[in-house]
């Protein structure tokens, strides 16, 4: 096959075109330019999609001995990731920007470029597998490492967009990915993963937002009502969050409080206590399936987070693009704006982007902004 493989310059994609390579395909090594204005060096593991981030991967192509090409993206990307990232914040919602990038730019953008020059599939260094089912379809799993596992941010692939992806990653632990690295003479296998959100390299995303979004004051109030602090701007708050809440009246019973709600239309944040953040149902729209549809009464297990617990649960109710799932087990600080994933066994089945969430009880819903969104842990 030719194919195109998508060269962050780190040690993940640079392994997994050299396996694309060594398995007979046609390669081609491509970096995508993400960033309008990209800094110099990367700081550590804060950030991706430096000049020396395109430097490493030429190096890593050069060493396979495969063409290299820099294909600049950036204004897709400001528009369908970094846009969406900001209005989904300023609407009270907490989006996931790297299931926003595969699905809009490595498995859209980048792969409807791909197959327009007769590429016929990409190549990246997510961790997660690809299975041939015995019918002629492919299936999407999990990776054999817990740790590294990213099936949750690719399961908006679509069975068509699947039909073109290969994961060579998926079968190995990211330390046998480095040691195979050195072997293979490439520079970049100690260099760290990235950690953080590509577009905020000093991680420090409500100032990012700030910067964004403008100054907004506002109430901190309890779950009474009552205002127990103040603000600058309530989309830099998320669900979950302890720290940083600029309470000036401290809780009755001296326990700590977290963030269990935002409300956008009145700019104000909500606290309460830990039990306040618990989860049983979950509602999900844009739903996307990338196997065969589960149907109402289904049991599968639920992921909200990319590197997050996978919990057992029940589909209550399914349309064509909506779904409402009931947890076997609590989840804490679930909110608006997450993805949510669904499996059997290993098997990814579909995704939707959680609209409402509830205690389970008749009266009881919940909703505001999620926690801090899952990253990927590589530019892949």
């Amino acid at each position: 096959m030719r194919v195109l493989a998508a060269m962050s310059g780190g040690v993940d994609s640079a392994v997994a075109a050299a396996r694309a390579l060594e398995a007979g395909h046609e390669v081609v090594g491509v970096h995508l330019a993400l960033s309008r204005t990209p800094a110099t060096e990367r700081t550590g593991a804060r950030g991706c999609c430096t000049i020396e981030d395109a430097r490493d991967a030429r190096r890593a192509a050069d060493v396979l001995g495969i063409p290299f090409y820099v294909w600049d993206l950036a204004e897709r990307f400001e528009q369908d990731v970094v846009e969406d990232f900001v209005a989904e914040y300023a609407a009270g919602r907490t989006p996931n920007p790297c299931v926003r990038c595969n699905e809009r730019i490595k498995f859209s953008a980048l792969l409807d470029r791909a197959l327009a020059l007769d590429f016929d599939a990409v190549c990246t260094g997510h961790y997660a597998r690809v299975v041939d089912e015995p019918g002629g379809g492919r299936t999407l799993h999990r990776a054999v490492d817990p740790a590294k596992d990213q099936s949750y941010v690719l399961a908006v692939l679509t069975p068509e967009r699947l039909r073109h992806a290969l994961f060579p990653l998926g079968d190995t632990r990211k330390d046998e990915v480095r040691r195979e690295a050195a072997a293979r003479g490439l520079q970049v296998a100690d260099k760290p993963d990235s950690h953080d959100i590509c577009f905020i390299a000093d991680g420090d995303t409500a100032g990012w937002l700030t910067a964004r979004l403008g100054r907004r004051p506002g109430i901190v109030e309890d779950l009474t009502g009552r205002p127990v602090g103040d603000h600058e701007g309530a989309y830099a708050y998320t669900v979950g969050q302890r720290r940083g809440l600029r309470l000036g009246i401290p809780a009755a019973d001296g326990r700590p409080r977290y963030v269990v709600e935002v409300r956008p239309v009145t700019n104000t944040v909500v606290v309460g206590p830990k039990e306040a953040l618990a989860v049983r149902e979950v509602s999900g729209e844009g739903l996307s399936w990338c196997a065969d549809p589960l149907k109402a009464g289904a049991e599968a297990g639920v992921q909200v987070r990319a590197h997050g617990a996978e919990v057992p649960g029940r589909i209550d109710a399914v349309t064509a693009s909506r779904l409402l799932i009931r947890l076997g087990e609590p989840l804490d600080g679930v909110a608006p704006g997450q993805t949510v994933v669904v499996y059997t066994g290993t098997q990814v089945r579909g995704a939707a982007t959680i609209s409402a969430t509830g205690t389970g009880d008749a009266g009881q819903d919940g909703g505001g902004a999620g926690p801090s969104p899952g990253v990927c842990h590589e530019h892949p």
